[in-house]
């Protein structure tokens, strides 16, 4: 087993010390939010995931990755998290920057994570909305009223499109993850029986010297 490198850890501190560098620098966040010259400052399309627009944008989004990321990194390995973090988080701020004039936050990023738990431990019981509930359930909650937001009944300055963006890129590494674990099991299934079979010729001598007396 891949060694666990607590990249959840890191990057909720990154969130923590960035977002006291937007409180205390002046002009830090309008050089590295999303903006619609992303193109001629392509740093932007990274530097968004790490911003946010305030103290309740970044407690909420720092629950959600504390909670959700250390379960992930530990089923999937440090390695395999960070690149979903980073790049659905970089795929999420393409889509804002065709559909939104400006952004900034890790959601897109976190509702991948979500996506890919609730695919690989659907039945796994998370307290949300203060209720409990299956992962999947909380992942077609979330996907519900993404939807509604896209369509105007949510928070305008929410970027419910990058949310949804980030999910389904989420539950399709989640598939991907779930069928290459159950091909690898059948692979070993099928090794592990085939080490179990006995050569023919074995049997036949066998039988000549046991059931042939």
């Amino acid at each position: 087993m891949a060694k666990n490198r607590y990249f959840t850890f890191w990057i909720a501190l990154i969130l923590v010390v960035v977002f006291v560098l937007q409180l205390v620098v002046p002009g830090f966040t309008e050089t590295f939010y999303l903006t619609s010259s992303a193109l001629e400052s392509p740093w932007q399309f990274v530097s968004a995931i790490f911003l946010h627009g305030g103290v309740a944008h970044l407690v909420y989004n720092l629950f959600a990755l504390i909670l959700f990321g250390f379960m992930l990194e530990s089923l999937i390995g440090s390695k395999r998290f960070l690149i979903l973090y980073l790049v659905v988080g970089i795929f999420a701020n393409l889509v804002s920057f065709m559909f939104y004039p400006s952004s900034l936050g890790a959601s897109g990023a976190i509702m991948a994570l979500i996506g890919c738990m609730a695919v690989l431990k659907p039945m796994m019981t998370v307290w949300a909305f203060n209720l409990p509930m299956p992962m999947f359930v909380l992942a077609i909650i979330w996907v519900i009223g993404s939807v509604m937001g896209v369509f105007g009944l949510g928070d305008p300055t929410t970027g419910h499109i990058a949310h949804l963006s980030g999910i389904v890129i989420g539950l399709l590494y989640g598939i991907y993850l779930r069928l290459k674990k159950q091909k690898r099991e059948r692979n070993n299934s099928i090794i592990f029986e085939r080490k179990l079979e006995l050569p023919e010729d074995y049997m036949q001598e066998w039988e000549k010297r046991n059931l042939r007396r």
